[in-house]
């Protein structure tokens, strides 16, 4: 694959990323991070800014220890002598070694930050690069502010640090301020006008205040770039990079329309992702592209019959492509039948025409009530449904209320299997006591309740509940219940009925006949 048709990945997480607030790393975290990088196979990795601070120093030198000739090492500087001598120092280490110096080029930076000239900025410029060339072979050269520059200007100035020595030219939307036909525009024009232009490489370097980073990267590639400089999950100032995930698939997935290739193993990136979020303590948000929690999970009903029949129908990315593992159908209120189906077979469970269709009705209610339904509630549910079927007594409906002050009370109605309903109330020391006191008025069989226990099958707050209880008969002889619903005690009145009718059907003949 020849420089025309690569794309070159510079990752600086472990710089600008760093500059997320909250995001700082310690040495130890940046090697880790740089060794992950190697495995994703970025082309450059930005250590850091080794004048800054003794931390950073002593990272670059460390992360241009380790990587060794697999990636080069890039440590940032102002275009000032003492922080390309320090930066020099820091890179001695690495087997390729490469000082980015730069200077602002917008007439902001120039008249409000840095208060000189233009004629001045090109005098520092060039004098930054060739300073750099005395340490390293490769020196890149940034022009801060790139984006709002004036092109004219820009020409000039990357002409003039192509002459000096530079070999890579970054063009920095430094503040976000571009979008894709203007910065696409821009770099077409740097190809067009600069001269030696066709001997470095040209590099993007894109902030998302705007929400374009990518955009803006992916027309600067169309336009003749051959570098992006991008960060993992987006990190940066303010709204972030460029990121790195999101330019990389996009390149994979459109060939056809940017005819390049990077050299990323793209079947690291969710391992990638995960790492850095769990170093900086940045979460992922859900929703985002790649890498999100829900970027490959489908919870419409319409999405997921299409899904489960061919993945393509709304998956462009198969998820394995980026070590993401399989699609997540997300069983909600939305689901159809095709969904909760397929993820019972998942799970192990067959079932009958009439079976399935009463799980279905009991997963629907459920899912009103929650925002997804697990495999554990699927379980839950799977049971008492199969614990419904054979019931001596059903529970129709039951209202329980309670307080203090106040009298806990219970009023319930049960249906047997001649279709006979019984009502009756009772009160008790609690809802549940009251409950069951109730359900004994109208089942009269003796018991003694033994144990009661209550598990969330899920987590959060809306998980639903199961009861396990167990009851022994006056000849010693034990029973187990067991009751799942969102209310527990609803949960609780069906282990009670559960065991009662185990009850019922071991010492009543001919119910166990009728079974």
């Amino acid at each position: 694959m020849s420089t025309t048709d690569r794309v070159f990945i510079f990752d600086t997480t472990l710089r600008d990323g760093e500059q997320s607030p909250g995001a700082s790393m310690n040495t130890d975290e940046k090697l880790e991070i740089a060794r992950q990088l190697v495995r994703l196979g970025v082309d450059v990795i930005e250590a850091g800014f080794p004048v800054s601070s003794p931390g950073d120093f002593e990272s670059v030198r460390r992360i241009g220890a380790e990587v060794g000739d697999a990636a080069v090492v890039c440590g940032l500087t102002r275009a000032v002598p003492r922080d390309i001598d320090v930066a020099a120092d820091a890179l001695s280490t690495a087997a390729r070694p490469r000082i980015h110096t730069g200077i602002g080029v917008s007439e902001s930076h120039l008249k409000d930050k840095l208060r000189i000239t233009r004629e001045t900025a090109v005098d520092r410029a060039i004098a930054a690069v060739k300073h750099a060339r005395r340490y390293v072979e490769d020196v890149e050269f940034y022009a801060e502010d790139a984006g709002r520059a004036d092109p004219a200007f820009l020409y000039h100035m990357i002409e003039q640090v192509i002459a000096a020595g530079a070999t890579v030219v970054n063009i920095p939307d430094t503040t976000g301020y571009a979008y894709p036909e203007v910065f696409g525009a821009l770099i077409a024009g740097l190809m067009e006008h600069v001269r030696g232009i066709e001997d470095v490489v040209v590099s993007v370097h894109c902030h998302n205040d705007l929400g374009l980073a990518t955009a803006n990267a992916l027309a600067g590639v169309r336009a003749g770039a051959r570098q992006i400089e991008c960060t993992i999950n987006g990190l940066g100032e303010r709204a972030g990079n460029t990121a790195m995930e999101e330019v990389v698939m996009a390149l994979k997935m459109r060939r056809d329309v940017f005819g390049v290739d990077t050299n990323i193993n793209t079947r690291e990136i969710t391992r990638t992702s995960r790492l850095v979020s769990s170093i900086t303590g940045i979460v992922v948000q859900p929703n985002k592209a790649i890498v999100g929690a829900n970027a490959f999970a489908h919870s419409s009903g319409i999405h997921q019959d299409g899904v489960l029949k061919e993945r393509t129908t709304y998956e462009i990315i198969d998820p394995a492509d980026v070590g993401a593992g399989g699609s997540s159908i997300v069983l909600t209120a939305r689901s159809g039948r095709h969904a909760l189906r397929h993820r019972l077979e998942a799970l192990g469970i067959t079932l009958s025409d009439e079976e399935f269709e009463r799980v279905h009705e009991e997963f629907l209610a459920l899912a009103d009530k929650k925002k997804e339904v697990y495999d554990e509630d699927l379980e839950a549910l799977v049971g008492e449904t199969e614990r419904s079927a054979n019931e001596v007594y059903h529970l129709e409906h039951l209202q329980v209320t309670s307080g203090d002050p106040g009298i806990p009370t219970a009023t319930v109605e049960l249906v047997d299997r001649q279709g006979n309903h019984y009502i009756d109330s009772s009160h008790g020391t609690g809802p549940v006591d009251a409950l069951y006191k109730a359900i004994n008025k109208i089942v009269r069989e003796d018991n003694d309740l033994t144990e009661f226990r209550v598990e969330a099958v899920t987590r959060g707050i809306d998980a639903l509940g199961e009861v396990t209880i167990r009851v022994t008969s006056p000849d010693g002889r034990v029973f187990t219940g067991r009751g799942a619903h969102s209310d527990i005690i609803v949960a609780s009145a069906r282990a009670y009925l559960n065991a009662l009718n185990r009850l019922l059907v071991s010492t009543k003949p001919q119910v166990e006949e009728e079974l």
